[in-house]
């Protein structure tokens, strides 16, 4: 996409519009019912959130463009682990209340800075790794009262699975990001989004055989509101980081715990308990920190460059 004259505000403005969207799309996801099986979930989420980002580059004249790729398998990769991170996190947002299914989602992240150390070797110093321990603290002082809960009830308490699965989403979540990082290299914006979109249809909808259930009206309904909801807020998401940059932006991904709280006190009686608000604490902390550090290695790798042409 065509790189558009930086407005801070107006990047910061799409960034918490997206929030907004995004955490409307757990609501209607929420609301649609506890017996809906993840796959049959996530193939609505992924084959609605289709139609508005197809609009989208339509409008744009980007459509076709877009198709084009040199890493058909790396689209291929990126799904994946997109559409099972996206599966994982479905299940627990059904089983947990929804601060606890955000803020233990703010593991990934952390994971994505594990992994770029692992796999794509790049440079994590101590202020970074210090960070993501601390952030895994966090996310285990929210986790662990569910964790607690196989010792009583086994594999049978929903929470303590719930909890585990946005932990595993978490993981998979920081993976994908990771293998984004990869595309990005050769691939444009565009075709990455619809890509995913792409394969997340086809890999969810093979779930099919393994029992999806029949949905009454309101389901239906609320889960065509979740798949469009989901790309509208791509959408926003990739047009807030056409105007300001990525550290700009990023620290406000965690207003939906905000938002998550009030929503989910309001339409679902869910009060938030201490352990949550302590470990969200935790965790946000240290990925605004993670977000700080970044950006200040990368206005010093700016710094290095111009000193270096200078000098040439």
């Amino acid at each position: 996409m065509v790189a558009d004259a930086q407005n801070p505000l107006r990047g910061i403005l799409f960034k918490v519009i997206s929030v907004v969207i995004f955490v409307a799309m757990q609501v209607c996801i929420k609301s649609a019912g506890a017996g809906i099986p993840a796959g049959q979930i996530t193939f609505y989420r992924s084959a609605f959130g289709i139609v508005p980002i197809v609009l989208y580059l339509s409008v744009l004249g980007q459509l076709w463009p877009a198709f084009h790729t040199s890493s058909i398998f790396g689209h291929f990769k990126r799904g994946v682990l997109g559409i099972m991170s996206m599966a994982f996190g479905f299940y627990g947002l059904i089983h947990l209340p929804l601060p606890e299914a955000i803020a233990i989602g703010y593991a990934g992240p952390l994971m994505a800075v594990v992994f770029a150390a692992l796999i794509l070797k790049e440079t994590v110093r101590v202020y970074r790794w210090t960070a993501v321990l601390i952030g895994i603290v966090g996310v285990l002082v929210v986790s662990w009262p569910k964790l607690t809960l196989l010792r009583d009830g086994g594999f049978a308490s929903e929470q303590a699975l719930g909890a585990i699965a946005v932990l595993c989403a978490a993981v998979l979540a920081g993976l994908a990001m990771v293998q984004v990082r990869q595309l990005v290299q050769t691939e444009k914006t565009a075709t990455i989004v619809l890509y995913f979109s792409l394969t997340g249809a086809l890999l969810s909808l093979a779930s099919l055989p393994f029992g999806w259930v029949s949905l009454p009206w309101s389901s239906f309904l609320l889960l065509i509101a979740a798949g469009l909801c989901g790309g509208v807020a791509q959408i926003f998401l990739t047009e807030s980081y056409r105007f300001a940059d990525v550290s700009t932006v990023a620290p406000f991904d965690y207003t939906s715990i905000i938002l998550g709280i009030a929503v989910s006190y309001l339409l679902f009686a869910d009060v938030p308990t201490a352990t949550t608000l302590i470990g969200t604490a935790i965790t946000v902390s240290a990925g605004i920190f993670i977000i700080y550090r970044e950006h200040r290695l990368g206005l010093e790798r700016k710094a290095a460059r111009r000193a270096s042409s200078t000098a040439n």
